[in-house]
């Protein structure tokens, strides 16, 4: 039976230590992202539109690599929660192998085929030589970003929230920095113009990385210098690895591979829609940057309690976080909508494209909550190591919903671009019932460690007296 009670205040302090430091930290990525938009606002709307795209090609980066990071997190969590060093260890060196493989891989495509790269996202020739004088520099940024972002991700899965903060904060000022005396030609240096922006990025993830490093040392994180144990691996420690990481692995690249469906759809669409995509892109991240806290929470809270073999707390953790996070991102959407006036204008929208800016942000604004509720609940489901419920639900409503409606709108029917934007999110409530009804079974804890493993019969049968 249930031997401890829940304590709601505490669980909410326990939140708010992980979740706060890396909403913060996304918070000021996203200021510095828009704060760069701002910049590059004076060079015109077709600047923005193609740094907007370029920022596609590096989003499919990211889901390409992040399901390494949610089956990292998996593994990180649980053995923190059962104090296997070495198993932390190993899953880091594997998490690490594989994302800067990715990373590498993009790296190349980058620097050596970026007019490919435009060619596929936009069919607007005016688009194409801005956004290619663009990537042949900011490739340079992936491996130093997703190196970052590996090591935050061990980091924050031990508690040690604070130290990808700071990197962060160092990385946005370096950025903005930058931005201001590269593209404007600053202090004797030469103007760049969107080069400039590139090379800024270039040198926000480096300064990123050596902060991470330094503090990391000096606080004696051993974890992530450990190299000679990092890759002392055999065939049983690889197979329960990619046994849990590949359906999260999956999920991220049938997931990134719809994005670009949609994004080489939404490249066809005017130059206006075009720009107010990208400014919203940018705005967008506000919302992911407070949803990124939550779900670091649920990987953290939850995971750990898993691992540790206490799976009535992980349960009842993981119920409360939904509304939670339903409650701050309706929160922040309210207010981002309130103050849209002035940032639309700021990011140099104006006629048409603010008035398709304003129409994107309001359907936005309501289709979020469900959408970060639908996000926490999978991250919720992979930390307690059920990778596939969430997996195959949100690949198979993307494949026989979502894309053939995306196509039938967006390239068929030629209908007004905010109703295309509003169909991408045609499956976000059918989701979230489903979720939900795998939330209160329960059968998504699946422990990966022998404390959470014999603990699982036990809660199976206190949850069913209790119904």
């Amino acid at each position: 039976m249930r031997t401890e009670r829940f304590d709601t205040k505490q669980f909410i302090k326990s939140v708010a230590m992980i979740a706060i430091p890396v909403a913060l930290q996304n918070l000021l990525t996203t200021t510095a992202t828009m704060v760069d938009t701002m910049m590059l606002a004076p060079l015109g709307e077709r600047t923005i539109g193609a740094v907007g795209l370029c920022a596609q090609f590096a989003s499919l980066m990211f889901s390409c690599y992040w399901g390494f990071v949610g089956g990292g997190m998996l593994f990180f969590a649980q053995y923190w929660g059962a104090k296997d060093d070495e198993g932390i260890e190993k899953s880091y060196g594997i998490t690490l192998t594989c994302m800067m493989t990715v990373a590498s891989i993009f790296t190349i495509l980058a620097l050596f085929f970026p007019n490919v790269i435009m060619s596929l996202y936009t069919d607007k020739q005016a688009l194409h030589g801005i956004g290619i004088s663009y990537l042949k520099i900011d490739g340079f940024a992936y491996i130093p970003q997703v190196y970052a972002v590996v090591m935050s991700s061990l980091l924050r899965s031990t508690e040690r929230v604070k130290i990808p903060l700071y990197g962060g904060i160092a990385s946005v000022c370096t950025n903005v920095f930058m931005n201001y005396v590269l593209i404007y030609g600053k202090f004797g240096l030469p103007q760049m113009g969107v080069r400039g922006a590139a090379t800024a990025s270039v040198c926000a993830a480096v300064v990123n990385v050596l902060v991470i490093w330094l503090l990391a040392k000096k606080s004696g994180f051993h974890y992530i210098f450990r190299l000679h144990r990092h890759f002392r691996w055999n065939r049983t420690i690889l197979k329960n690895y990619f046994e849990k990481c590949f359906p999260i692995i999956c999920n991220e690249l049938f997931m990134g591979g719809s994005t670009m469906i949609i994004n080489i759809i939404l490249g066809r669409q005017p130059e206006t829609a075009i720009a107010a995509l990208a400014v919203f892109r940018t705005l967008e991240g506000f919302i992911i940057g407070f949803f990124s806290g939550f779900s670091n929470a649920a990987s953290v809270l939850v995971g750990k309690c898993v691992g540790e073999g206490n799976l009535h707390m992980a349960y009842e953790r993981a119920k409360r976080l939904v509304p939670m996070c339903a409650i701050t991102i309706f929160s922040i959407g309210l207010l981002l909508f309130a103050v849209h006036n002035p940032l639309l204008h700021a990011m140099s929208l104006s006629g048409e494209s603010y008035e398709i800016g304003t129409g994107i942000l309001m359907i936005f604004s309501v289709v979020a909550v469900i959408r970060m509720c639908n996000w926490i609940q999978n991250d919720t489901y992979r930390s307690a190591g059920d990778p596939i419920y969430g997996t195959v639900l949100e690949i198979v409503f993307m494949y026989v919903l979502v894309l053939p409606i995306v196509y039938l709108v967006g390239i068929r029917l030629r209908l007004p671009i905010l109703a295309l934007f509003a169909c991408c999110y045609c499956d976000e409530p059918i989701r979230f019932i489903l979720m939900q009804i795998h939330m209160y079974s329960g059968k998504w804890i699946k422990p990966v460690t022998r404390e959470g493993r014999a603990a699982l019969e036990q809660f199976f049968a206190d949850k069913s007296a209790k119904h």
